[in-house]
């Protein structure tokens, strides 16, 4: 009985994996873009012209990989990069409008949907199901990994930690 249980969560598990590479591939084909850059980019687009350390912060994105989506943002010439006139170090954010026309044309983030049927959840069962994943995450020693909470199975040239 164990081991059909363990087949169940592994399963489950891969339906989870499978469902975030489908949402991926879907905005690569529709807007070009991964999870992580349209996040950045409706962040953008809600609060206007932002430094690149309050994006970092708002997603939880380490600093590196924002200087990393940034850079294939600007070079697509969806948003500008500029450096703070007094501290060189802080760099100023700004969405164009070839930035806004993408947004409104992408498909909802996986997390989104996620995020709206979670939180419509009642309180003991949304935290029965966090205790849940926090044991999955255990089990795998992936408990301390960190992680932002975006549904992205990342760039395919990218390298794991």
């Amino acid at each position: 009985m164990s081991s059909q249980r363990s087949e169940d969560a592994l399963i489950a598990l891969r339906q989870i994996q499978r469902k975030t590479e489908q949402a991926s591939k879907r905005l690569a084909l529709t807007a070009g873009l991964t999870p992580s850059q349209l996040l950045v980019m409706q962040i953008l687009g809600e609060k206007g012209e932002t430094s690149a350390g309050d994006i970092s912060r708002l997603t939880q994105l380490k600093h590196a990989t924002i200087t990393s989506l940034v850079d294939k943002l600007v070079a697509r010439g969806l948003l500008t990069r500029r450096r703070h006139h007094k501290d060189r170090r802080r760099v100023w954010l700004e969405l164009l409008p070839e930035g806004k026309a993408v947004i409104s044309s992408a498909p909802d983030l996986l997390q989104d949907t996620f995020r709206k049927r979670f939180e419509a959840l009642p309180d003991w069962h949304s935290a029965m199901l966090v205790s849940a994943l926090e044991k999955v995450a255990s089990l795998l020693d992936a408990e301390n990994m960190d992680a932002a909470p975006i549904l992205d199975i990342g760039a395919l040239d990218e390298k794991p930690d």
